[in-house]
């Protein structure tokens, strides 16, 4: 029987991605293939690369301001306690329209794996 706890992500490095986004994995392991959860963080007037997902994806934004562009939908504004549901395949990007960082946690179902990844740029 495997150790039931897996391991904190604390000390997990904050990665900048080509997407232009930080991101630091909270949990994304094999072990538990249902689910992933990261922070991302995008700095002021920082646009996010288009792209989509392979998988399910929710945000819940943690602080600061930004205008959020998903699927066909007419871009909208997200802020601090904002939950966004992205379904798997829709384009995507955000844009950080604030002063400050725009953080925010990220839980794809089922978890993120790279090939999940689709840039549209």
């Amino acid at each position: 029987m495997s150790e039931p706890r897996i391991p904190a992500a604390a000390d997990a490095p904050e990665v900048y991605t080509r997407e232009r986004c930080h991101i630091r994995e909270i949990l994304n392991d094999p072990r538990v293939p249902r689910v992933s959860l990261a922070r991302c963080r995008v700095e002021p007037g920082v646009t996010t690369e288009r792209h989509r997902l392979a998988v399910d994806e929710w945000y819940l934004v943690e602080r600061g301001r930004g205008r959020l562009e998903v699927g066909g939908r007419a871009p909208f504004d997200i802020g601090p306690g904002d939950r966004v549901e992205i379904p798997a395949g829709t384009p995507q990007r955000v844009t950080n329209t604030g002063r400050e960082d725009l953080v925010f946690q990220c839980l794809c179902l089922p978890r993120f794996r790279p090939e999940a990844y689709e840039a549209l740029e």
